[in-house]
């Protein structure tokens, strides 16, 4: 820790301390007249917690940006802390957004599920290249599924080879009961406070199950911190990167500056629409020609986090949406877990449930998609009737 005061002047010089003194340092010695900015770290948000009631503003670095602005040669803990103090004196702190409780807590379970899958994936391509190595075919279905025990233990395999894959073959099917309980976890939340009120209106889009969008509600967080929907494109790192320079202008690839599982859950939700949905399957169809498949889908992926936009700040339902679908996917969201009997309801009631709060039950307002990045929508008054 250090401090500064507004005349850039050293107040306190850069010193250690345990967690443990911080503690008890920290209300003896701030003041409510204080500002206090921190690192970016696995621990910011328990400090920011201790320390807001304490000073006038507490204020979280963004990490990139901070290290551009104070790059150097020589760094180190000291110089780092002086660095951070001075800008936050200057008023050049580039600030993270603090997520409330619920939010943190579902990023955690949400960062928790994306480990789980990456070490299933570990184990199942573990499991593929032994097949691979010793030229033997894959069992039919899903690898290493628990019908599949008998098979695996079967195969003709040195005895170093075989401990090695019977292991990965339990690691494989205990990370995929870990998984279901997480998914579970995830289906129970999504209609819970704060997220009951937002799950449908991404839940009814083309290619969005429960996972997908507990995703993007964990990463938007709020969405009127989004002033538009090209705000939120370029959070996700969606947008195109631009070269603007005197008479020269030129754009590249996406930025890829945001929130990793946002762009994934994205792209894999832009894939299932223009599988499913007539609508998107077209849009994508004509992008193809110009773009290739890999950049029409970013775009299709883009287009889809605009309209995400347009239902979540203005809670109505996507023009495009296809009723029946809609209704086909809301029953299978109120019978994944149990979750419409745990209401009292059958998968039929909860759907309809639903369709009543998103207003495709009935005459309602819908939201038309906008043009990429657009700053207002055009709503139109649409029938839902059956």
């Amino acid at each position: 820790m250090a401090a500064i005061d507004a005349a850039q002047q050293v107040v306190l010089a850069p010193r250690k301390l345990s967690l443990e003194r911080f503690a008890a340092w920290a209300p003896e010695h701030l003041t409510v007249s204080d500002q206090v900015v921190l690192e970016a770290t696995t621990n910011a948000w328990t400090l920011y917690d201790q320390l807001a009631p304490l000073v006038q503003e507490v204020k979280i670095a963004h990490p990139l940006l901070v290290k551009l602005i104070s790059s150097a040669r020589v760094k180190t803990d000291t110089r780092d802390t002086l660095h951070l103090a001075r800008l936050l004196a200057a008023g050049l702190i580039p600030a993270v957004w603090v997520p409330p409780t619920p939010v943190r807590e579902l990023r955690v379970l949400v960062a928790h599920r994306q480990r789980l899958v990456r070490q299933r994936t570990q184990s199942a391509n573990r499991l593929h290249s032994v097949l691979h190595g010793h030229q033997i075919p894959p069992p039919a279905g899903r690898l290493g599924t628990a019908g599949q025990q008998t098979w695996w233990e079967q195969l003709e395999l040195p005895t170093s080879e075989r401990l090695r894959v019977l292991q990965d073959l339990t690691l494989l099917q205990t990370v995929e009961r870990l998984i279901v309980t997480v998914d579970a976890e995830l289906t129970r939340l999504s209609t819970q406070d704060p997220w009951k009120e937002l799950a449908p209106f991404l839940m009814h889009l083309p290619g969005f199950a429960v996972v997908t969008s507990m995703t993007l509600l964990a990463a938007i967080g709020d969405i009127t911190r989004f002033p538009s929907a090209k705000k939120l494109v370029g959070y996700s790192g969606l947008g195109a990167s631009v070269h603007a320079s005197w008479q020269t202008y030129r754009t590249g690839p996406i930025t890829k500056q945001g929130r990793r599982e946002l762009r994934t859950v994205l792209v894999e939700a832009a894939w299932s629409a223009v599988e499913h949905h007539p609508y998107w399957k077209a849009a994508f169809e004509r992008l193809v020609p110009a773009l290739g498949k890999g950049k029409a889908i970013v775009a299709i992926a883009r287009k889809l986090l605009v309209v995400v936009w347009h239902v979540l700040t203005h809670r109505v339902a996507d023009r495009h949406a296809d009723r029946p679908m809609v209704t086909r996917k809301l029953q299978r969201w109120g019978a994944s877990h149990g979750l419409a009997a745990q209401s009292g309801l059958s998968s039929g009631a909860f759907a309809r449930q639903i369709l009543d709060r998103l207003g495709m039950a009935a005459s309602a307002e819908q939201v038309a998609h906008g043009a990429e990045g657009g700053e207002s929508p055009l709503l139109t008054a649409a029938s839902g009737g059956s």
